[in-house]
């Protein structure tokens, strides 16, 4: 009985994946009275698999789900071949395609995988009904995103399982394996950052391009509005709406300290999350503010986000990362603690992605948690203070004015935090 039930358990989960596939499909046909099959159709192709895959289990005969198969496959195909000969305009094979996958997947679950052919049913019935959001978005790739995508795939499975998994100096330093990893983590990141700005488009306001330039590089956005702000003399409005888009990458860019180090070295955010969130937070606030007070600013070009990942970049990014490791390692065997500290301050001068990453693998010891908490939070202050000083230089007075103040505010919070932790 327990036997019997489980077989008509799995036929029940062969008809729902046909029901599945099939209401979307009897969707598409009422639109296109060309196309092949609707929801029986699909429900009896399931079962046909289910049945072809169970006799041939009874009979210990695994040949005969392949000629069902074969006969299955010729039938659908010599429909479409009439069918596209009566309409010679008649689009792809994407329903046929679909009915024999269907087929399989109701004899993968006499096999006893019905959890995974339900879930590719899903995941099948999702790529049929979102036709028209994939083609748009294939249609905003470009050859330039296609390349960054491929040098990014080649970088993961092709150039990282040919790196040695062991470090290659007498500190314990350079793991050209952990190194070009963490390259690769910075990559995506960015990689995030400059696809979302694809998919929205131009700039949809200083606000949507402060948060996706943060993702790629916090830096760069500040140091683009800061040029617009003296390019274009939009008055108070401009400068309260450029200042929310920078504030918002900075944001961003504390967050995704955050997140790296979730991802390296999860004990390293007890010390360091209380400190990071609120400069976060503060900033967020501000930013939120001066959204208020202005308008969004609608430039076409107010942030320009390069291609995320090029081989030569990632080699720039280890080659840094290597070299602040290794200055970490050699201040941890030579100097006190607290030479650390000037190392953060010296390399969050140009990014902290580097030093984030490297005191996150520094604070996999136990017992180095605050003290690399303490030197990230100094390396995000020196971070902020660079970017602080490029707007000055570059920007109107109106933004330098309001982010001098901040500034100053979330370095405050920051070094009072830190002292009383």
């Amino acid at each position: 009985m327990q036997t019997e039930l489980t077989i008509l358990q799995n036929f029940a989960y062969a008809l729902a994946i046909g029901v599945l596939v099939g209401i979307e499909r009897e969707k598409h046909k009422v639109n296109n009275l060309s196309s092949f099959g609707g929801v029986r159709t699909f429900m009896l192709l399931a079962l046909l698999g289910a049945v072809g895959a169970w006799l041939g289990l009874q009979l210990q005969q695994p040949l005969l789900e392949l000629a069902v198969l074969a006969l299955i496959s010729t039938l659908v195909l010599a429909a479409y071949k009439r069918k596209q000969r009566e309409e010679p305009q008649m689009p792809g094979l994407t329903t046929e395609l679909s009915a024999m996958l269907v087929f399989l997947l109701g004899g993968a679950v006499m096999h006893g995988y019905a959890g995974i052919a339900v879930a590719l049913a899903i995941i099948t019935s999702a790529i049929l009904a979102f036709k028209q959001p994939l083609h748009g978005l294939v249609d905003k790739i470009g050859n330039e995103d296609l390349y960054a995508g491929l040098k990014l795939l080649i970088a993961t499975f092709i150039v990282l399982p040919l790196l040695p998994n062991h470090a290659l100096d007498p500190w314990q330093a350079f793991n050209p394996y952990k190194i070009w990893l963490l390259v690769i983590l910075i990559s995506m990141l960015s990689l995030v950052g400059y696809v979302a700005t694809r998919l929205l488009g131009p700039a949809r306001g200083t606000a949507v391009a402060g948060l996706a330039g943060g993702l790629v590089s916090s830096t760069a956005v500040s140091l683009s509005f800061a040029r617009l702000s003296r390019q274009q003399q939009g008055g108070e409005n401009q400068d309260d709406a450029l200042a929310c888009g920078i504030l918002l990458a900075w944001a961003v860019m504390s967050l995704r300290v955050l997140l790296m180090v979730g991802i390296v070295c999860l004990p390293l955010l007890a010390p360091l999350w209380p400190v990071i969130s609120a400069m976060a937070l503060v900033t967020l606030v501000m930013a939120a503010y001066f959204y208020r007070r202005a308008p969004l600013l609608q430039a076409n070009s107010a942030t320009s986000i390069s291609n995320p990942f090029s081989l030569w970049a990632a080699s720039q990014f280890g080659l840094m990362f290597a070299l602040v490791l290794l200055v970490v390692k050699l201040t941890e065997h030579f100097a006190p603690a607290e030479g650390l500290y000037l190392v953060s301050a010296i390399a969050g001068t140009t990014d902290v992605d580097a030093i984030t990453l490297s005191m996150a693998q520094y604070a996999q010891q136990a017992g180095r948690e605050q003290l690399a908490a303490t030197a990230l939070v100094i390396a995000v202050i020196s971070n902020t203070l660079v970017k602080t000083a490029l707007v000055s230089v570059v920007g109107s007075a109106g933004l330098r004015r309001r982010l001098f103040g901040v500034s100053a505010l979330v370095i405050i919070i920051a070094a009072l935090l830190l002292w009383a932790l």
